[in-house]
């Protein structure tokens, strides 16, 4: 959507916040031996407490209040009961919702407890990259420009990117035009940002694969090539300058 009016901006820093919120508390709650299903719980319930939807659930019927994907696991992970997390497990939350008519999304990875597989700097690489691709957007810059630089990047410290993945536009419904912000570049897309609009930008920076694979639940999405994946993303408006960031309440780079 394009800000067009004070009120709708509002609206949207009130939706942003709600899911920030509840993505930053559903990180501090996980602990080793919760299923996943008890995670997505606790953040069903903050949302409820917010007013908000659960996007995922009103848009496409998803089994889960929001996306709890592990280890392997690229995205749209499902809540289970018996999917329990263990000490070193790369976990990603990807929280999206709808509240009085605006929606806003936002996802960070995280490792839980210790570093048992190494895994850290994957996560900060995903952050400092969406971090440098955010600062470089702005009224006309080229989609497929931001795309470039978040491959360019990741391939400079020996990492892929997904690439049937993508940041979209967002604010009157979960998908909206754009909807192909890749992390790689693509020729084709002659589209540009435009000021006062609203998008998500997200990063999907792997250790091994280059496309995400649906796997038989008809959700769950893994690498293609195994290995891992560290997601981070933000809603955010473009400006003529800095975009500002309507989900930094999550912390995900602090």
């Amino acid at each position: 959507m394009s800000i067009t009016s004070e009120e709708e901006l509002f609206g949207m820093k009130q939706v942003s916040n709600a899911v920030a919120e509840t993505l930053k508390q559903m990180r501090e709650h996980a602990v080793p031996g919760m299923s996943t299903k008890e995670l997505d719980e606790f953040g069903g319930n903050i949302l409820n407490q917010m007013g908000a939807k659960s996007a995922p659930k009103l848009t496409y019927g998803f089994p889960g209040w929001t996306c709890i994907s592990v280890n392997n696991e690229v995205a749209h992970g499902i809540p289970t009961e018996t999917r329990i997390l263990n000490e070193g497990d790369l976990i990603n939350i990807d929280v999206s919702a709808e509240l009085n008519g605006f929606w806003a999304d936002n996802g960070g990875s995280f490792i839980l407890g210790r570093d048992l597989n190494r895994l850290q700097p994957l996560v900060d690489v995903s952050k400092q990259i969406l971090k440098k691709a955010i600062s470089e957007i702005k009224g006309g810059v080229k989609i497929a420009d931001i795309g470039k630089l978040i491959e360019t990047q990741a391939k400079q410290v020996g990492y892929k990117v997904i690439k049937n993945l993508a940041g979209h536009g967002v604010g009157r419904s979960l998908h909206e035009e754009p909807h192909d912000i890749l992390n790689c570049y693509d020729r084709y897309n002659t589209a540009r940002f435009k000021k006062n609009s609203i998008v998500a930008i997200e990063t999907f920076i792997a250790t091994h694969s280059s496309y995400a694979d649906q796997q038989e639940d008809g959700w769950t999405l893994t690498g293609n090539r195994g290995g891992y994946v560290a997601q981070h993303e933000h809603t955010i408006m473009v400006t003529n300058g800095m975009p500002i960031i309507l989900t930094a309440a999550n912390d995900i780079w602090a």
